[in-house]
């Protein structure tokens, strides 16, 4: 069984169709990639996949069951964690602080025992800063335990982010664009720990990249969307040698990818032929030849 399994997903706003029906599936244990230019929908299937956006039809699946209309908080406690294309955690708190916030879903008690003190909550708060530490120790980011979110570089905060989604314990990993504001050794960092992560807490992930190293380097599998269309879809070799993908997404970055989109030899000696044609004398005008 999948983790996760979507079945012609499709959404409109207004007269736009952003998804158009899409399928795809992340199988236990799988770093599944998603990639697409600026625009094709893949924030968008997040946010469909995680609640944010009610669908127009299709349906998403969480470990078999139906939760296309389930809310994002309810997903969330399922074990459905989610990081953001742009930084949502609170910057005026501490890393410790926010790492605390994040796991609320598995505090155990309310706020009139939060209030009162009572011992049971004290050494519950012990538990989630213990936890805290252990993730911040497993990201190599324990030396920011105390510092305020607004001293940090963005790569920094991008990774922190990453903390807090696994501080709610997921089950599955929705990543959105987590090296963006990285550099080429932070990103590859990143992709050690992604699959580090995968290893140490047996978790499934789902996300959304660039970084056509990093996607290579940790996905079993990748999707690619164009204009909310599934362009292609595949191993990362075949996705990254595919020469729809490689023409309007990667710049030529695969050279035996691109020679497939060239004419036949006999197309592109006749395209030859007529370049080499001068072209005809420009007629000058009445008014240039008085």
């Amino acid at each position: 069984m999948s983790v996760l399994e979507v079945h012609d997903l499709t959404i409109r706003f207004g007269g736009l169709t952003a998804i158009d029906n899409l399928s795809l599936a992340v199988n236990e244990w799988e770093i599944v990639g998603l990639m697409g230019p600026n625009g094709a929908g893949k924030t968008t299937a997040f946010n469909c996949i995680t609640g944010f956006y009610k669908p127009n039809a299709g349906r998403v699946l969480y470990r078999g069951e139906d939760v296309t209309r389930v809310p994002p908080h309810r997903k969330a406690a399922m074990g459905m964690g989610r990081t953001f294309q742009n930084v949502g955690m609170v910057k005026s708190e501490t890393v410790l602080e926010n790492l605390l916030t994040a796991q609320h879903t598995k505090a155990g008690y309310g706020a009139v025992k939060a209030l009162a003190g009572v011992s049971a909550v004290r050494n519950r708060e012990k538990e989630l800063a213990a936890h805290a530490d252990a993730i911040l120790e497993l990201l190599g980011l324990t030396a920011f335990r105390d510092r305020r979110l607004g001293s940090l570089s963005y790569g920094t905060l991008k990774l922190l982010e990453l903390g807090c989604a696994l501080a709610s314990d997921p089950d599955l990993l929705l990543l959105d664009e987590p090296s963006s504001g990285m550099g080429p050794e932070e990103s590859h960092e990143l992709g050690d720990r992604l699959l580090a992560l995968r290893q140490a807490l047996g978790v499934t992930m789902l996300l959304i990249e660039h970084h056509v190293p990093l996607v290579t380097a940790v996905c079993d599998y990748v999707y690619v969307l164009n204009f909310g269309k599934l362009l292609a879809e595949g191993d990362p070799d075949h996705v990254r040698n595919h020469p729809e993908v490689v023409a309007a997404y990667l710049g030529g970055e695969a050279p035996e990818a691109l020679r497939e989109t060239e004419p036949p030899a006999d197309q592109a000696e006749q395209a030859e032929q007529a370049a080499a044609i001068p072209p005809p004398p420009r007629r000058r005008s009445r008014k240039a030849a008085s």
